[in-house]
């Protein structure tokens, strides 16, 4: 059976994961901004028998995106792509928050829709920290989030005003899936779909440096009073993305799954609960 191209954007532990889950029998584009970690991963596939080419990124500049995107279609049908590529707020200052997690998340969205092939898929890796975010964020913001043209949007008011990681970190991520929300029509008209996907606490390099941060007490909380009372896996990503781009998933497009082991529920409940009994 014949596959068109794979495109992984960001090596780490979820990019990883979704190599070896669908990355076997098909040429393989993997790209990442750490040169040196890219190259690790390309020649450890390449060792175990995978097909795979690798190209340096920085998702926050659209000549480099634009340099991907057509190393991507010289390999064949872009058939589909994961975006994994992103920062922390305890990795990174707010400035690259907004560069990376906002901006280069909106470019390679619309980089790859303009050469998605028809029945093809992508996912987008958001976090649960936008489904957080959800309600607390004024109407037009949102519209401007989901909308604006990817030039403008780091220089949107309450986009360039922002001063802390972690508050920019959370816009940033509800932009991402209010974005693929409007980005599946133009996918649409090409015959393809996008949705992306909000993770939880997921032990992953940069899930482990969040943990042992300043917020990563709450973190652990969370997790303990979740219904599955366990960090997430990269596996329990792959997994999640195997079915989005599978045909099984083929009537889901522009929307968010939540995969997150039951934390965002049990805060909801948690919270509703604290409600009643003041209401009580």
């Amino acid at each position: 059976m014949a596959f068109g191209s794979l495109t992984i954007i960001g090596v780490g532990g979820m990019g990883q994961a979704v190599l070896r889950r669908l990355g076997a029998g098909r040429r393989v584009l993997l790209a990442d901004f750490h040169e040196g970690t890219l190259a690790d991963v390309a020649a450890a596939a390449a060792a175990d028998g995978y097909d795979v080419t690798a190209q340096h990124v920085d998702v926050s500049a659209p000549e480099s995106v634009a340099a991907l995107a057509a190393r991507a279609q010289s390999l064949g049908l872009v058939e589909h792509v994961v975006h994994t590529a992103g920062v922390s707020p305890v990795q990174a200052p707010v400035d690259a928050v907004r560069r990376v997690d906002l901006l280069g998340f909106a470019l390679v969205l619309e980089e790859f829709g303009q050469i998605i092939a028809p029945g093809g898929a992508g996912v987008f890796i958001s976090s649960m920290s936008g489904q957080m975010a959800a309600g607390r964020i004024p109407a037009e913001v949102e519209a401007a989030l989901a909308t604006a043209p990817v030039e403008q949007l780091l220089a949107l008011p309450f986009i360039a005003g922002l001063t802390d990681a972690g508050t920019a970190y959370s816009i940033a991520k509800r932009g991402n899936q209010l974005r693929v929300q409007a980005a599946s029509l133009d996918w649409g008209a090409r015959g393809a779909r996008v949705n992306s996907i909000s993770p939880g606490v997921i032990s992953t390099a940069m899930g482990q440096q969040e943990l042992a941060g300043g917020s990563g007490a709450q973190m652990r909380a969370m997790v303990e009073a979740s219904a599955t009372g366990r960090l997430g896996t990269p596996e329990d990503i792959a997994n999640a993305t195997a079915f989005l781009l599978s045909p099984d998933a083929s009537f889901i497009t522009g929307t968010d799954l939540l995969v997150d082991g039951g934390v965002v529920a049990a805060l909801a409940t948690v919270q509703r609960r604290a409600a009643e009994g003041q209401a009580g």
